[in-house]
């Protein structure tokens, strides 16, 4: 599989050290999209370390349109227990509203379904109940809405509670 998947106006590949200002960027953009534009607390460090550091737990897709920074991909592997094989888990998808309906996000799909492909058989992620545009678009590429299944979340004091909780 190449690294870098190019088309006339756009250009996907792999996030380096050097893009993690223009990362936090859009992780900030995508923040005022969903309506949370105080809730970003990562730091460039954080994605550094996370993303380029020596355990690596995340990796990124970068975008571009006409050498502009147009949208990104966060992701990172999971395990299924059932199915015995991993899958690619997709944290975050971003396309800047200039750079809409141009087939950009189209693309950073089909490059993450590649990435998804060489690791395992599942590629999943979540989406707001209210984004009905991303819905849909996750629908025309022929992803299935897991109804049925409910995230839950532990953070902040309530985890460190859980945490100091251990008999052990």
């Amino acid at each position: 599989m190449a690294t870098d998947q190019t088309t006339s106006s756009l250009l996907i590949r792999e996030a380096t050290p050097a893009d993690v200002p223009e990362i936090l960027a859009l992780i900030r953009d995508l923040a005022i999209y969903e309506r949370e534009p105080n809730a970003v607390v990562a730091t460039e460090a954080d994605l550094l370390r996370d993303g380029f550091g020596e355990t690596k737990v995340f990796s990124c897709l970068i975008a571009e349109w006409e050498g502009k920074p147009a949208a990104f991909a966060l992701y990172f592997p999971f395990y299924s227990t059932w199915r015995g094989n991993a899958g690619l888990h997709l944290e975050d998808l971003f396309v800047r509203e200039e750079f809409r309906r141009r087939g950009i996000a189209k693309a950073l799909f089909a490059r993450l379904a590649q990435i998804a492909l060489a690791r395992g058989d599942r590629f999943q992620w979540h989406v707001l109940d209210w984004n009905r545009p991303a819905i849909d678009f996750y629908q025309r590429m022929g992803a299935h809405m897991l109804n049925e299944w409910r995230i839950m979340r532990i953070d902040g004091e309530a985890l460190k509670a859980l945490a100091d909780n251990d008999p052990q």
